[in-house]
């Protein structure tokens, strides 16, 4: 009733109801029920996202291993990611592109490199004024822990697991998938909501990134459902090749970017790559337990301050955009998300959205800052071979499931999301 109230408080103040002049006599006439509030079709969107349904997504696609690209179990978590977006009635189509970096020349017989001293990292001074010491706004100070790929198979003790990872990636042809969900009134006019779906270090890439790709996959569950209509249309895009330098976004860019809004056939209305309004990409959503130990052990639980990081990038030729998309998510999340909040950081680096972000206002939803958490050895888990479904506990899938709360609301109002109930 408070929406009435101020819709028709509203409506008086800009002329729109006329008020009674001082004096009239107002005719007596029987007063008329109230009409019922009208739903928010936002809030019923969001409820229909369901935890045990993001686990049992995530562990469907642990079933393919680490899912490291140019391998056999790659491609068919591909396939098995195509089948589930068609089984939510989500039309896919498949990107073709190339991998084959050129391999390093071998040293000369005999020859042997030294590696370099370390030298202290500059202080780059971004656009906001802050200085960050390293990539990304990284730590090199404090505690910390180092990181890295695993790559020693037996490092992982489950035997099984580690004979499904042994296959090793070669170079060739890569494939990857997306779907859209086309607005009703400006389908020339689109959101990219994405995750990448490839992980390496010999686990199951529970969390990097099957916890980001579930997401992807039960948002376009949602948003598809026959009673969902958007006025714009909504691309889900599972990445490939991430691991290996963010090819596969990179691939994407360069054949789809100059297609924006061009309608084909001519006539048709019909727009196979609408103009992008903004790319929101998810990668790593489930472990904030805050930082190591000086000892190199971790907390098991999640820290009192867990929260859904939202970055852009302010280096970005698009920045501003960026960080008021940014913003707009947060809000969202605080109106819609149901146990953890969100905060908002400039540093946005090392993951899909990367080769977007000068084109489309970018931004990224993460567990934790990509430099000053995750680049600081934050999770211990991160390329590692426990890196299992079984590693995570329910607050840490629920973390997960927030950032799913968050995006959809966010997208749900910028897309113009209703009901046809």
């Amino acid at each position: 009733m408070r929406l009435i109230a101020r819709s028709s408080l509203a409506l008086v103040a800009f002329g729109f109801l006329a008020s009674p002049a001082a004096g009239a006599q107002v005719p007596s006439v029987a007063p008329v029920p109230a009409a019922p509030a009208v739903e928010d079709p936002i809030a019923e969107v969001v409820r229909r996202l369901d935890l045990e349904r993001y686990k049992e997504t995530i562990r469907g696609l642990t079933q393919f291993g680490d899912r490291r690209q140019g391998t056999e179990r790659n491609g068919r978590a591909v396939d098995w990611i195509e089948q589930q977006l068609q089984s939510y009635g989500c039309t896919t189509e498949r990107l073709y592109y190339e991998f084959d970096p050129p391999a390093r020349a071998p040293l000369p017989a005999g020859v042997t490199v030294t590696p370099a001293a370390p030298r202290p990292p500059l202080d780059p001074v971004i656009a906001s004024g802050e200085v960050r010491r390293g990539p990304g706004g990284s730590r090199y100070r404090g505690t910390t822990r180092p990181t890295g790929v695993n790559n020693d198979p037996m490092l992982q003790p489950d035997e099984r697991l580690r004979e499904l990872n042994r296959e090793p990636a070669t170079n060739g042809p890569r494939s990857l998938v997306y779907c859209t969900k086309v607005g009703a009134t400006r389908p020339n006019e689109m959101y990219i909501v994405s995750a990448h779906m490839d992980g390496h270090g010999w686990g199951q890439a529970a969390n990097d990134n099957g916890s980001g790709t579930a997401l992807v996959m039960e948002l376009a569950r949602i948003l598809n459902s026959p009673d969902v209509v958007t006025e714009r249309s909504i691309r889900f895009a599972l990445w490939n090749n991430e691991e290996t330098g963010l090819d596969g976004a990179e691939a994407y860019v360069r054949q789809r970017a100059g297609l924006q809004g061009v309608e084909e056939p001519l006539g048709s209305g019909l727009y196979p790559e609408p103009k992008w309004l903004g790319m929101i990409q998810h990668d790593m959503m489930l472990w904030d337990h805050g930082m190591p130990r000086a000892d190199g052990t971790w907390n098991p639980e999640q820290r009192p301050e867990a929260d859904v990081n939202i970055e852009f990038q302010s280096t970005a030729l698009r920045a501003d955009e960026a960080m008021r998309l940014a913003f707009f998510f947060r809000d969202a999340n605080e109106r819609y998300a149901t146990d953890y909040p969100a905060a908002v950081g400039p540093h946005m680096t090392n993951t899909d959205s990367t080769p977007f972000m000068d084109l489309t206002p970018a931004i990224s939803l993460r567990e934790n800052e990509r430099g000053m958490h995750t680049g600081a050895g934050w999770n211990p888990t991160w390329h590692q071979p426990i890196d299992v479904f079984t590693t995570f506990s329910d607050k840490d899938f629920r973390l997960g499931l927030n950032a799913a709360q968050t995006t959809l609301s966010a997208v749900g109002q910028l897309a113009g999301a209703r009901l046809t109930r």
